[in-house]
């Protein structure tokens, strides 16, 4: 069936074959309707009259890929078709432009102008003018009587309008066109950057969760293994060499750590040398917001000094961006945080009243997943969504069962990944 679907389907007809169309229907009714115009009611010879129809009604044809080329031959045949009328003929149809001569030598500076631009275009027009003039000056005996003179001169007066207007529209919309294009170029350049800028902040968070969850953790091992020997003086000798093995490996294991987030990292990025932000600098960072203006309630009980190292770094975090998202989305609205700690979790809620001013802009959804991703790493529980009110809150679970242990004697070094 699929087979079949595809053998039935026609193919789509773009733009450039409908207007080659339309374009080549012209030209071929032109020339159809020249031939025996030029020949029966100006009296031109029949053989000249193919070859100079086929001159002028081929030059816009021409136009699109040889454009003086078609210069050339428009311009021959408005010099050449006047000058072989008969006197007696000339005073009885219009001379010396004939209806399709003059719609073929529009059609011709129209595509030349459309086609290569104005400054191109304006050849054409100009040179088919003048070469029009020089009938009357050369056939002076057709102009001879006053009513005959007027008619011509209205004649070059309508061609020279009608030419000048084809022109200036053509011109018009080329410049519309040309524009357009360049806006979709911009609009495909800016979603082209977006996507690159969305690849680097992906890189950016799993290098940030490399950093703050998965080499902090080493560095602990690293510690806690090196300094087990002092610490646990009744260890043996075995003991202290799988306690020696295991450091070993963990220093390893951090240098390729480094490795990777040299490679994950943008050369815009700077090495953090500063430890982490835990939740005693949250404090810190609600101060911040209310410089800013924003309205932020605070309240962080139990003992959440207590908690891990990497849930004190994903509480920290996970603050940090509800705020954010908060301060972005809700313009104007108060925030009220709430961190609770027990023996077994710390509980997180970030809610913001309804805003002042309801945008229709949406975020995407980067700050969301992220959190999710960090409260998913620890085995925790992430909840975000609208309240009754227009609000919007932000909750989660941290248990500190997941979270690498923090020995009492073992301090938490520098992170310098």
């Amino acid at each position: 069936m699929a087979r079949d679907r595809q053998r039935t389907e026609r193919p789509r007809l773009t733009r450039r074959v409908v207007v080659l169309s339309l374009l080549g229907a012209a030209s071929v009714t032109l020339y159809a309707t020249l031939v025996p115009l030029a020949a029966v009611l100006y009296g031109t010879p029949l053989p000249l009259s193919f070859i100079l129809a086929a001159a002028a009604c081929g030059a816009p044809l021409l136009a699109i890929t040889r454009p003086r080329w078609a210069i050339a031959l428009s311009t021959a045949a408005s010099f050449a078709l006047p000058l072989l009328v008969p006197r007696e003929l000339a005073t009885e149809a219009p001379w010396p432009w004939s209806v399709p001569a003059l719609l073929a030598f529009v059609l011709t500076v129209s595509v030349v102008t459309f086609r290569h631009g104005a400054r191109l275009g304006a050849f054409p027009l100009v040179i088919g003018a003048l070469a029009s003039l020089t009938a009357p000056l050369l056939r002076s005996e057709v102009v001879s009587s006053a009513p005959v003179a007027a008619n011509v001169t209205a004649n070059l007066i309508v061609t020279a309008s009608v030419a000048t207007a084809a022109y200036l529209i053509s011109a018009l919309v080329a410049g519309r066109l040309r524009v357009a294009a360049e806006l979709t170029r911009e609009r495909e350049h800016s979603a082209l950057e977006e996507s690159r800028r969305a690849l680097v902040e992906e890189r950016t968070r799993i290098a940030r969760e490399l950093h703050d969850v998965i080499a902090h953790s080493m560095s602990v091992i690293q510690v806690q293994s090196s300094t087990a020997r002092y610490r646990l003086p009744e260890l043996d000798e075995a003991a202290v060499a799988e306690f020696e093995s295991i450091a070993a490996t963990a220093r390893s294991s951090l240098t390729e750590m480094r490795r990777m987030l040299g490679v994950l990292r943008t050369e815009d990025q700077t090495v953090e040398l500063a430890p982490q932000q835990r939740i005693d600098d949250i404090p810190a960072l609600v101060d911040t917001l209310r410089r800013a203006g924003v309205t932020v309630g605070l309240e962080i009980t139990g003992p959440v000094a207590d908690a891990p190292q990497a849930v004190q770094i994903a509480a920290y975090r996970i603050t940090q961006e509800a705020l954010s998202n908060a301060v972005r989305h809700a313009h104007g609205a108060a925030v009220t945080v709430r961190l609770q700690a027990d023996a077994a979790a710390i509980s997180i809620r970030v809610r913001n009243s309804p805003p002042e001013e309801v945008t229709e802009t949406r975020g995407s959804g980067h700050g969301l997943r992220g959190m999710r991703e960090r409260v998913e790493l620890l085995g925790g529980t992430f909840l975000a969504s609208p309240t009754a009110d227009g609000g919007w809150e932000v909750t989660a679970s941290l248990p500190f069962s997941s979270a690498v242990p923090r020995h009492p004697s073992a301090t938490d070094p520098e992170e310098t990944s």
